[in-house]
Formats: structure tokens, sequence, C-alpha cells
């Protein structure tokens, strides 16, 4: 289960290189901001499920 504000950290790393990821919508679908580029995405919780290594 997900929740707003939380980081989690991605297997692979974004273009920008961060694979730090903040949670700023919680719903059907998850909106996550990269903390290193600012770099907003949609993603379904179980896409994210596959790609993360940890959540903190």
């Amino acid at each position: 289960m997900y929740t707003l504000d939380q980081i989690v950290t991605t297997k692979k790393n974004h273009v920008c290189g961060s694979n730090k990821w903040k949670i700023i919508r919680v719903g059907a679908d998850l909106k996550l901001k990269c903390e290193g580029c600012g770099r907003i995405v949609l993603m379904p919780s179980y896409e994210l499920d596959k790609k993360i290594k940890q959540s903190n």
C-alpha cells in the first residue's frame, strides 16, 4: 500500500540519473515525481510494484 509523500526507490535509474520518486497522488493510478529532475509520471500501482526496489 502506498501513501502520499512516500519516497520509493526503483530498480532502474531515470534518465536524469536519480532513482528516487515521491508519490504525490494516490488513487487508481499513482502520480510520481522524480526527485532528481521533477518529471511527473502516472503509473498504475501494479506496474510500480514490479519496478520498485524499496520504499522508505
